[in-house]
């Protein structure tokens, strides 16, 4: 039988792992709306609208990129694997507004500083109902920094 002092130390490790994990997720979602949010930052910083559109195009794409690359890895599971496309569809969805294509209307010139806090917005709330791994989560962060 287990004593009392090594049932505590079992129950303490699960209580102390609950918690990394769960601020292990949390980090990997502010990392990426921070993404998002730097990106927003850019564009309104810029007074080109082609510059504008230049930042939010890259920012996207370097997004879906990562996605991609992560997607590609064989340690990925089904899960992970699914809201990655999730979350892929929703960058295609804002790549394809901001450039007027797959039946969008293009973004004009003057919104762009509204659609890139609708991005950011967006995307905050994709994170919110996509369920990634931890590790797919920190591995997306990683090649975003890579690729950028």
């Amino acid at each position: 039988m287990l004593t009392r002092t090594a049932l505590r130390l079992i129950v303490m490790a699960f209580v102390t792992m609950f918690a990394l994990v769960h601020a292990g997720n949390a980090l990997g979602q502010d990392n990426l709306q921070k993404y998002f949010n730097d990106t927003a930052c850019k564009v309104k910083a810029t007074a080109d609208p082609s510059q504008k559109r230049a930042i939010l195009n890259d920012g996207l794409q370097n997004m879906s990129k990562a996605l991609n690359r992560v997607e590609s890895l064989r340690l990925i599971s089904k899960d992970d694997r699914a809201g990655i496309d999730r979350f892929n569809v929703t960058l295609q969805e804002r790549q394809n507004e901001l450039a007027g294509s797959n039946g969008y209307d293009r973004v004009p010139d003057g919104q762009l500083n509204a659609f890139s806090d609708f991005v950011v917005q967006d995307m905050e709330q994709a994170d919110r109902t996509i369920t990634i791994s931890l590790v797919t989560l920190l591995l997306i962060i990683i090649i975003v920094i890579l690729v950028t």
